[in-house]
């Protein structure tokens, strides 16, 4: 039934596809959640509630899409047989990146569900920046990853 997730990727890599369409993904979170943040700006309060909360939605969705490729494909030993990178460093940069991803989630989950008290402490605004500059970083530690597993 998962076989497809082993099946080559799309972009010319060592990557499996499952890998590939969770790269693009993870590449254009950032931008939307940029998209967004501006329709708070705009004073656009429900639109960008709801299309943060999708976001949210979307995003753990693709985590768990993730989560299962990658314990289907053999995880982490089998995606470093092809890579000519050193195990410790890319265990490091890996570890790193689920440190991060894991500090923005928590971020993310408290900022969406503790808003409305956020918005009476004038915090949420800071918190969305925070959330941001996490998903940011999640894209960038996530395509060094990327790189070391399926590149190099």
């Amino acid at each position: 039934m998962l076989e497809f997730m082993n099946l080559p990727g799309f972009l010319g890599t060592r990557a499996p596809l499952f890998m590939d369409i969770v790269s693009i993904i993870v590449a254009f979170l950032p931008f939307l959640m940029l998209g967004i943040i501006y329709l708070a700006r705009i004073q656009n309060y429900k639109l960008h509630a709801l299309l943060q909360g999708v976001l949210f939605v979307v995003s753990v969705l693709v985590l768990t899409f993730f989560e299962i490729g990658v314990r289907f494909v053999g995880g982490f030993k089998s995606f470093m047989e092809g890579s000519g990178v050193g195990h410790d460093y890319a265990f490091i940069v890996l570890i790193f990146h689920i440190m991060v991803s894991v500090a923005t989630l928590v971020i993310w989950t408290r900022t969406l569900f503790t808003a409305k008290k956020q918005l009476q402490a004038n915090k949420h605004k800071q918190a969305g920046w925070t959330t941001f500059i996490g998903v940011t970083m999640i894209m960038l530690t996530g395509g060094w990853v990327y790189l070391i597993l399926f590149v190099y």
